[in-house]
């Protein structure tokens, strides 16, 4: 079955399966599919509980809940328009009848169409991330117990490891990572809507992030001109300011971030502001790598991920000296057998 009518005899009728998406609301169908069941001769449905069905009685559609075979429904369908309003799993086992019977060439079938009348939209699929991730807050003695602190140290673990997934350059790794960075932010939201005093969800998470972008891109979304990535720049810092009005450039800056890239965040801060501050120095470690992050921030250079690259060429290094010392130790574990079987022959 196709959304392309089979071409059939005229007088066999015709069976259109309409099926909906489970992630648009009840009730919202294409103009194709409400004409469709509103002069149909039958809508069959299986599922009772369909949540369509109360939609389509206040329309006027009487709907018959009957599970019929493929060969009932042809018989039925003579000289008629049947209309089977989908399950949410789908129809397989009256699919499947039908492709038998047209395949058979002993049936006249009648016209077969499959009419989508709710389709997805992009994103549709968070709907069923949210929807899982309620029904194991509210079912999981593990997940239900959880609180912000509790999850923290898993946001830091899964943004490292998508920065991973992003540097090896695999992309089913990559897929996995962002999934996981993704339930990070759907799980403390979820856990922000029981809070007493000052709950969100989601959609307030994900209300606020667009407020922003459409806010930061006047370039896009207003009458604002950036011709080049500088000009995006300095729109996006002009507007943030508007919005933050803090009272330093180190206002926002997360102290808890890994050493160089605070020191890389500083830097950036302090150029964007044409400021002139002068580097502290001391006898001390640290002030030779601080001075080193501020002098790959200004060449453009991330210093934390020029340190992860120099630190997994070392791990490969190390992995190579430790499959060298194995390979000795072999060979030395040889020598000493053979070194004893000789003995014991002598």
């Amino acid at each position: 079955m196709s959304e392309n009518n089979v071409t059939g005899t005229g007088s066999a009728g015709r069976i259109v399966l309409v099926t909906t998406s489970h992630r648009v609301a009840p009730g919202l169908l294409s103009w194709t599919a409400w004409h469709t069941l509103r002069t149909a001769d039958r809508v069959l449905c299986a599922d009772p509980d369909h949540p369509q069905l109360p939609y389509l009685r206040e329309a006027g559609v009487e709907v018959e809940i009957a599970t019929p075979d493929a060969r009932e429904l042809v018989g039925g369908a003579a000289g008629r328009t049947v209309v089977v309003l989908a399950q949410g799993e789908g129809e397989s086992p009256l699919t499947d009848g039908l492709a038998r019977l047209a395949g058979s060439g002993r049936t006249t079938m009648p016209d077969l169409e499959l009419l989508p009348a709710s389709y997805d939209l992009p994103g549709a699929r968070l709907l069923d991330l949210v929807q899982v991730m309620d029904r194991i807050r509210l079912d999981c003695p593990w997940s239900s117990q959880r609180t912000h602190r509790d999850l923290a140290k898993y946001g830091i673990e899964e943004a490292y490891e998508l920065v991973e997934a992003i540097e090896d350059g695999d992309r089913d790794e990559l897929r996995e990572e962002l999934g996981d960075v993704l339930l990070q932010v759907v799980f403390h939201a979820r856990i922000a809507e029981e809070d007493e005093s000052a709950p969100f969800s989601v959609d307030d998470v994900a209300a606020g992030i667009v407020a922003k972008l459409v806010h930061r891109h006047p370039h896009v979304f207003g009458d604002a001109t950036a011709t080049t990535p500088e000009d995006v720049r300095e729109l996006w810092l002009r507007t943030k300011a508007e919005e933050k009005r803090r009272d330093s450039v180190t206002d926002g800056v997360p102290l808890g971030q890994p050493g160089l890239a605070l020191a890389a965040k500083l830097a950036s801060r302090v150029r964007s502001r044409g400021l002139d501050v002068p580097l502290p120095t001391g006898d001390d470690l640290g002030y030779a790598l601080l001075a080193m992050a501020v002098r790959a921030e200004a060449e453009g250079t991330d210093p934390e991920a020029a340190l992860r690259a120099a630190a997994r060429a070392y791990r490969d290094a190390i992995r190579v000296a430790e499959h060298a010392e194995q390979g000795r130790g072999t060979e030395h574990a040889v020598d000493a057998e053979q070194g004893r079987g000789t003995g014991a022959d002598g």
